[in-house]
């Protein structure tokens, strides 16, 4: 029950916060760096992003199915798969505003990591890889509504070494 009225609490608390909410960004993304990988092979692409201190957001996987996890979606260019996204653990923390209950939340720096992986027919050269990451930051008295951070790092796609040819097999009779 105390879950439920927390999240309610967390719902209307956004709800009501329509024109408020944090000064500027309460999540930024730091510069990527680009990442280097042989068209066919899969690379991981490190994403870090830091929460404005004062704030926390829900986890990838918060506690609650009524509470807005962090989630990370990043569009696919041409020839480029994009893998599977791997989120850290969250911390569990008790806030004022349901202090027997404890959130599972990202505060400070936290780091996502995202698979790409190039086919092989892909041309070498850098591309930029666009998503969004979609979050709610809250304080310790209230959440705001859910923004969507814009995401964009360069992947550097290097020709793959070519394949290792066979000779064909010799007889070893002398002609």
């Amino acid at each position: 029950m105390k879950m439920l009225l927390a999240s309610a609490f967390l719902l209307f608390s956004a709800w009501a916060q329509d024109d408020l909410g944090p000064q500027g960004p309460a999540v930024k993304m730091a510069p990527a760096p680009v990442v280097t990988v042989v068209q066919g092979k899969p690379a991981t692409v490190p994403l870090s992003f830091r929460v404005s201190s004062g704030y926390h957001i829900n986890s990838n996987h918060p506690k609650s199915e009524f509470l807005i996890p962090t989630v990370l979606k990043v569009e696919a260019t041409t020839d480029i798969v994009i893998g599977r996204t791997t989120y850290p653990e969250g911390q569990d923390m008790s806030f004022a505003f349901a202090p027997d209950e404890k959130l599972n939340v990202y505060t400070g720096d936290f780091k996502v990591d995202v698979l790409v992986r190039p086919l092989r027919s892909v041309q070498a050269g850098k591309y930029i890889v666009r998503g969004t990451l979609k979050y709610q930051a809250c304080d310790n008295a209230a959440c705001y509504p859910p923004k969507q951070l814009p995401v964009s790092f360069d992947v550097k796609i290097a020709k793959a070494p070519p394949a290792p040819t066979k000779n064909p097999a010799q007889s070893p009779h002398a002609h």
